[in-house]
């Protein structure tokens, strides 16, 4: 049985308030604490370490996997090793993401290794939540690495979402395209006080016609540290674009670095970069409406990251 913390946890990060049916596997302080399968998506215990493998059959449509991941243990350091086998013309949706609950002196911590294998023309929407909470003095670190691989005519969108409470995070995301395949991130992420949170993505488009879309837009507050990091190799007749749009307040700090490496002469790749403080008018205009500097800076961060 799951305690209120750990069901608090879940509705934050996967949106489960009871069990919702379909394939899931949750993870609670290290261990199995609630798993049920279908009829074309099997979940399997790893033998030879901590995780699980998800297999979905071919041609499956409109389900959705969820396997959460809740600590609200002092102290704990969480590994696990999942991989996803996506079968050829799937379409499915999975929902992940960690949440952490610390009260205790000491830091916990959670390292999800997740690696796709899409098969020809499937797709996978993939959504990957972190979140944190507790007034103790332990930190609350996440550090998630994806490896994805896509075969001719995949595609892969992600949603990689922090808003609140995790106190250092070093995000890993490697992406490898065939012919026709291709890949969209989304990132949403806000740090404050004096957290630290990094993010790095290589994509690399091996295949004719391959594409990367690959957006971050944050929010750094206080004293709090964020780096970006996307770099894009072409290798082939293909389209990349990397995005990092950013709000600096108080006396944080943001690193933006867009890498493109194009080794082939039809390919084309973009990058961007925007860091800024709100604009004045923007506060203003809220401001003539009724609303307080600091309300107004609220509406303008949550329309940003929305």
């Amino acid at each position: 049985m799951l305690n209120k913390d750990q069901l608090e946890l879940l509705n934050e990060i996967a949106g489960i308030t009871c069990n919702p049916g379909g394939a899931i596997n949750i993870r609670a302080n290290g261990q199995l604490a609630e798993r049920n399968v279908t009829e074309n998506i099997n979940i399997r215990t790893k033998e030879d370490k901590p995780g699980i493998d998800i297999i979905v059959k071919a041609g499956t449509k409109g389900e959705t996997v969820y396997i959460p991941v809740v600590i609200d243990e002092s102290g704990m350091t969480d590994v696990v090793y999942n991989d996803f086998f996506i079968g050829e013309d799937a379409d499915v949706t999975i929902v992940a993401g960690c949440g952490i609950h610390n009260c205790g002196e000491h830091d916990s911590q959670h390292d999800g290794i997740h690696r796709f294998f899409l098969e020809k023309n499937a797709h996978i929407r993939y959504v990957e939540n972190h979140y944190g909470s507790g007034d103790g003095n332990g930190k609350r670190i996440l550090n998630p690495v994806t490896e994805v691989y896509q075969e001719e005519g995949s595609s892969c969108e992600m949603e990689m979402v922090q808003i609140k409470g995790v106190d250092s995070t070093v995000r890993t995301t490697k992406d490898k395209n065939k012919k026709d395949a291709k890949l969209v991130v989304r990132e949403r992420l806000m740090t404050h006080g004096s957290q630290i949170a990094e993010s790095n993505y290589v994509t690399v488009l091996e295949g004719e016609n391959s594409s990367a879309d690959v957006v971050s837009r944050s929010v750094a507050r206080d004293r709090s540290y964020q780096k970006y990091v996307s770099r894009i190799v072409g290798n082939a007749a293909c389209y990349g674009h990397t995005e990092c749009d950013a709000i600096l307040m108080d006396s944080a700090r943001v690193l933006a670095v867009p890498e493109l490496d194009a080794a082939c002469i039809d390919a084309s790749l973009v990058h961007e970069a925007a860091i800024g403080k709100i604009a004045g008018d923007q506060l203003i205009k809220l401001m003539t409406l009724g609303l307080t500097p600091e309300e107004a800076e609220e509406k303008i961060i949550e329309g940003f990251l929305g």
